[in-house]
């Protein structure tokens, strides 16, 4: 929930800045960019933090290698991921990269609830509202990369 929370309230409050008069939020699209990148701070800085990191590296399904690795990886990926989503210049190829992201690292949310893990010592979002918030993510993502 944090990581739509993130997004919806910094998307909002971009725009909102946006529409107080700085220029460069000025519309939905960079708007989308920075919630996006907020998303991805906090989703990313949780694959370091000591409450979350050992849940994540449970969650990686079994049967992919170096569980940890992994976890150090996409944490990596998704903070430079943020960065370049709030450079114009890349934040189209950030957030098609950081779509496809959230799509290779989906099979882990799946792993999780059917293995009924926790994470932050709460359960897993079940399957179905999971799957929807994805599809928003990613949604959001290719928006971003397409749009104008």
């Amino acid at each position: 929930m944090a990581p739509l929370i993130a997004l919806v309230s910094g998307t909002a409050l971009a725009r909102l800045a946006g529409l107080l008069g700085l220029g460069a939020l000025d519309g939905w699209h960079p708007a989308l960019r920075v919630g996006l990148a907020l998303m991805f701070v906090v989703t990313g800085v949780a694959h370091f933090a000591p409450g979350y990191r050992a849940d994540m590296i449970a969650m990686v399904p079994p049967a992919l290698p170096r569980p940890d690795l992994l976890v150090t990886v996409t944490g990596v990926l998704e903070l430079v991921g943020a960065v370049g989503l709030l450079l114009p210049a890349t934040a189209r190829w950030a957030a098609g990269g950081l779509a496809l992201l959230m799509l290779a690292m989906f099979p882990a949310n799946v792993s999780a609830v059917r293995r009924g893990l926790t994470l932050g010592g709460r359960p897993a979002t079940p399957l179905g509202p999971r799957t929807v918030e994805q599809i928003f993510f990613v949604g959001v993502a290719a928006a971003i990369s397409f749009g104008a």
